[in-house]
């Protein structure tokens, strides 16, 4: 008797949480699948990046959907916020150490592995509470998480991200983490849904919401190739296409055509704003359902 009830109770809560990794899995494939990004991969180019194409950052979101789903099953489950932080610690670096078994050594979605999986993990742990899925709630939740020290990560890392962080002395994914990711719920989703409300198809929806993380965010991706003046030229080019009545006008295509040049020009690449579009996508979709998924 006390295994059926078991099996009954946590049969739901695993399937919230392969749902949760689904929603995570299809914000990467949309965020990577949209086209034109400037200095992004997408469905044309590599934009900046020699080392990374669509196919390969498809299969590496693929790969890592089992990772968010054990993220999501630990925050389901967990009623102490220090050990879940320990739990999605260990998650997360067992999942780099996937992603970059499966692509060859290649970073495709460290940034992801990170911002995606303090959301998802929250996203579960405000559903099984009974709690909002609104994207502040969910976005203020991770943050808390985020807040917390993972005791068992390395002090430094040596990664790219972290030395522009101490280099250019900026707050980068950490930071957007810690905050409750602002870029994304007061950047990122409204763009999304004004572009929508004006009558803009998703494509172009979502080509403004990367924008306008673009034009604000000290993207640690752009500082570590380029420093601070192609960090300065990609914001300043990100803003004149919004001014520009965003993705859908003539002036705007434009601009965003300028600023493609200027990206490849420089070699940089907003890997960073990427990741938030990610973010932005996903906890739309917890709200908005698959409405929009297809348009």
């Amino acid at each position: 008797m006390t295994t059926m009830m078991t099996m009954t109770i946590a049969l739901p809560v695993r399937e919230r949480c392969a749902a949760l990794a689904r929603q995570v899995l299809q914000a990467l494939l949309d965020e990577v699948t949209l086209t034109p990004k400037p200095g992004l991969v997408d469905l044309r180019s590599r934009g900046a990046h020699a080392d990374l194409n669509w196919a390969l950052m498809c299969h590496s979101a693929c790969v890592l959907q089992p990772v968010f789903a054990a993220m999501a099953d630990a925050g389901a489950q967990s009623e102490d916020d220090d050990l879940l932080r320990q739990r999605i610690g260990a998650i997360g670096r067992d999942g780099e150490a996937l992603m970059l078994t499966a692509t060859g050594g290649v970073n495709t979605h460290r940034g992801a592995i990170w911002a995606l999986g303090l959301l998802v993990t929250a996203a579960a742990q405000q559903g099984a509470r009974g709690a909002s899925l609104a994207p502040q709630a969910v976005a203020a939740r991770a943050g808390a998480l985020a807040r917390l020290t993972d005791h068992a990560a390395p002090v430094a890392t040596g990664n790219k991200g972290e030395l522009a962080c101490l280099q250019y002395q900026v707050d980068g994914a950490r930071g957007q983490a810690r905050a409750g990711f602002p870029l994304v719920t007061c950047a990122g989703l409204p763009a999304l849904h004004a572009s929508r409300a004006r009558g803009d198809n998703e494509t172009t929806a979502r080509l403004n919401a990367l924008l306008a993380i673009i034009s604000q965010l000290d993207d640690t991706c752009v500082l570590s190739r380029g420093g601070e003046a192609a960090l300065l030229a990609l914001q300043a080019g990100a803003a004149r296409v919004l001014a520009a009545g965003g993705a859908a006008t003539a002036a705007g295509s434009q601009a965003l055509l300028v600023l493609e040049a200027v990206a490849l020009a420089r070699g940089v690449s907003p890997g960073g704003a990427a990741d938030l579009l990610a973010a932005t996508l996903f906890l739309d979709r917890l709200t908005e359902g698959d409405a929009h998924g297809n348009a």
